[in-house]
């Protein structure tokens, strides 16, 4: 099996926040939160909105480019 770079996902107090996406985007998600569960040894995949999440968290750790910029605050 592949590795994702996404691992367990911690639970977390939520802040709702609404947004719109493409249908090809959630399409997406919905498949990698399958993939996801099937590595992690989950008995169901997470909803899109709770694999977005650590996604974009993710995203922002590992963002060369905003690093340099939240350092320069």
């Amino acid at each position: 099996m592949s590795k994702l770079r996404l691992g367990p996902i911690v639970d977390d107090k939520p802040v709702k926040l609404s947004i719109e996406l493409p249908g090809s985007l959630h399409r997406e998600l919905l498949v990698y939160a399958e993939v996801h569960a099937k590595a992690n040894g989950l008995a169901a995949p997470m909803a899109p909105e709770k694999i977005a999440v650590p996604m974009i968290e993710r995203f922002i750790a590992t963002d060369r480019g905003f690093a340099t910029e939240r350092r320069r605050r």
